[in-house]
C-alpha cells in the first residue's frame, strides 16, 4: 500500500489566472519552498499517494478553490483554500511577513519597531484563524485512512498548524506523522523574546506539536532548542548530528525531534532547463552585451534581509578603489519585487534603484556602462546569468539557505567564484571554496569582488566544480525523504 503524504504550505505549486474568455488556466507556482518540495515529491510519487494543502492567493485561486480547476497529468493534487481575503492579508502580511520574518532574520529597527499594541493582537486572532483553516484541512484528509500518514508542514506561516493539528486528530494522532521544517534562520532568544511573551510561546508551542522539526542549518536549530529552553523551559536534549537529529525537546508530555537536512539543487534538472532555447538566448544577449569584460552577477528579490542595496555599495567601493576594473567589469544586479504590499519593501526597491542609478551616472562612459539593473522576475534570464557569471555576489544579512549560492556554480559554463554572506546557511556547506564575507562589511565584499574578479581560471574553475558537487550532493528528493524518514515508526 502507497504512504499517504500531505503537504501543507502557504503557497502551492500551482497558481491560476482567467483567460480572456473567463476560463481557469494553471501555472507552476513560484518561489524557492516550492521548487525545493515539488521536486522532492515528484520523485517519490510512485511510491507515495500525495496531496498538497495550500492557500488561494488571487481571485482566479479563489475561482479555482471552489471548482474543479484543470491539473496537468500527473500533478499533486491540490486542494486551496480561500482564506478570507482580510483574515488572510492580517495572517500573511501582518503577523507572518512584517513579524515572524523580521525576528527570525534580526531586521527590526528597534528604536522604532515593533509597536505591539491592540492591532498587532487582532493580526494575531487571523494568523491563528489562518492555521486553524490548514489544520481543519489537514485532518478532514487524514482522518478515517487506513495507511498511516505523513504530514509535512512548510515554514513560518503555519507555526501553529502541527500543535492545532495534533489536538483536531485526538486519540488518531499517534498514527500520523508530523513535521514541521523551517525555510529560515531562528533568532536567538535575546531577539525572539522581543514578541509578546504569549505568541512566542505560542509559536514554539505550536511547532512542538510536531514530532520532527526540521531546519536547514545547524545554527538555525541550535537557536531554536535554545528558545524552547529559555522560552517555554522544555527539557532539552542536545546530540551532534549534522545533518540528522541535533537534539530532542520534551515539552508537555511529548517528545519533538529536532534535525538538519540542508537543501540543494537537482543539478541534472537543473541543467537541462538551462540548455532549453529561450535560456540559451539570454545566454547569447547578455554575453553580447558584456563583450569581453568580466561580469559580476546576483540575482535576488529585492528583500530586506538580501542586502542588495550594500551589495551595490560594495560594488561601488570596487570601482572607486580599483581603477584598473574600469571598462572592464560589468555588474548584471537582477532583482524582482518581493512584497510589494508591505511599505518597507517597496521603499527599498527603491532604494535599490536610486543607488543602481547613481553608480551609473557616477562611472558610465560612452564606451562602458558598468551596471545592468532589472527589476522585473524572469527565470530564464537568472539562469542565463548564472550562467555566464565570473562572479556570483550572495550576501543576504541572513538566509534560511539560499538556493541561488549553489545553483550558480551548478549552471556555471565557465567557472564563477562565489562570493557569499557568512550569515548564509549555505555557508555551513559552502564555506570551504566559497568566499566569505560579513554581509555589513562593504569594504570587505569590495575586496573579495576584486579577488573574485583576478582569481586565475584553474582556481576558479576548482573551486566552482567543488561548490557544484556539494550542492549536488542535497538534491531535494534526498531532503525530503530523509524527513519523511523521520516520521517512520
Amino acid at each position: 500500500m502507497k504512504k499517504r503524504v500531505l503537504v501543507a504550505s502557504n503557497r502551492g505549486p500551482v497558481s491560476y489566472e482567467f483567460g480572456a474568455d473567463g476560463t481557469l488556466t494553471g501555472r507552476r507556482g513560484g518561489g524557492g519552498l516550492v521548487a525545493g518540495v515539488a521536486e522532492g515529491l515528484a520523485a517519490m510519487t510512485p511510491e507515495a499517494e500525495v496531496s498538497w494543502i495550500c492557500a488561494a492567493l488571487s481571485d482566479a485561486d479563489r475561482a479555482a478553490a471552489h471548482t474543479r480547476a484543470p491539473e496537468e497529468p500527473g500533478a499533486v493534487p491540490v486542494r486551496m483554500l480561500d482564506i478570507p481575503p482580510e483574515i488572510f492579508d492580517r495572517a500573511y502580511n501582518n503577523v507572518a511577513n512584517c513579524v515572524l520574518w523580521f525576528v527570525q532574520h534580526l531586521l527590526f529597527d528597534t528604536p522604532n519597531q515593533p509597536r505591539f499594541g491592540r492591532e498587532f493582537h487582532r493580526d494575531w486572532a487571523a494568523y491563528r484563524v489562518y492555521n486553524e483553516a490548514f489544520a481543519d484541512a489537514m485532518a478532514d484528509e487524514a482522518v478515517g485512512t487506513s495507511a498511516g500518514v505523513r504530514v509535512l508542514i512548510q515554514d513560518y506561516h503555519l507555526s501553529l498548524a502541527p500543535r492545532l493539528l495534533r489536538d483536531r486528530l485526538g486519540g488518531q494522532a499517534a498514527e500520523v506523522g508530523i513535521a514541521h521544517f523551517s525555510h529560515t534562520p531562528w533568532a536567538p532568544p535575546d531577539y525572539y523574546r522581543m514578541l509578546p511573551a504569549e505568541v512566542g510561546e505560542a509559536v514554539l508551542d505550536g511547532m512542538l506539536g510536531a514530532d520532527h522539526v526540521g531546519f536547514h542549518a545547524r545554527r538555525w536549530a541550535a537557536a531554536f532548542l535554545d528558545c524552547c529552553e529559555v522560552i517555554l523551559g522544555a527539557r532539552v536534549n542536545r546530540s551532534g548530528g549534522d545533518p540528522g537529529p541535533v537534539g530532542r525537546v520534551v515539552h508537555r508530555g511529548k517528545v519533538t525531534e529536532v534535525a538538519v537536512h540542508p537543501l540543494g539543487v537537482d543539478a541534472p534538472a537543473l541543467r537541462a532547463r538551462a540548455r532549453a532555447g529561450d535560456v540559451r538566448a539570454h545566454v547569447t544577449a547578455l554575453r553580447r552585451a558584456a563583450g569581453d569584460r568580466k561580469l559580476i552577477v546576483r540575482v535576488d528579490r529585492t528583500e530586506l534581509s538580501k542586502n542588495v542595496v550594500r551589495g551595490l555599495t560594495a560594488y561601488r567601493e570596487l570601482l572607486a578603489t580599483r581603477p584598473e576594473w574600469h571598462g572592464r567589469v560589468v555588474h548584471l544586479a537582477f532583482a524582482y519585487p518581493s512584497r510589494e504590499a508591505v511599505p518597507e519593501y517597496r521603499a527599498y526597491t527603491e532604494q535599490v534603484r536610486q543607488i543602481a542609478a547613481e553608480i551609473t551616472a557616477e562611472f558610465r562612459t560612452p564606451l562602458w556602462n558598468p551596471l545592468i539593473l532589472e527589476v522585473k522576475d524572469d527565470y530564464p534570464r537568472s539562469l542565463a546569468a548564472c550562467a555566464v557569471a565570473d562572479v556570483l555576489l550572495v550576501n543576504p544579512i541572513r538566509d534560511g539557505m539560499n538556493l541561488v549560492a549553489q545553483e550558480g556554480p551548478v549552471l556555471s559554463e565557465r567557472g564563477c567564484a562565489l562570493v557569499l554572506s557568512r550569515e548564509a546557511g549555505a555557508a555551513a556547506t559552502l564555506d570551504g571554496d566559497a568566499l566569505l564575507v560579513n554581509p555589513y562589511d562593504v569594504s570587505e565584499t569590495a575586496v573579495a569582488l576584486h579577488r573574485g574578479l583576478a582569481m586565475p581560471d584553474a582556481e576558479r574553475r576548482r573551486r566552482t566544480e567543488a561548490l557544484a558537487a556539494t550542492a549536488a550532493a542535497s538534491p531535494p528528493a534526498l531532503w525530503l525523504g530523509a524527513q519523511l524518514a523521520s516520521l517512520d515508526p
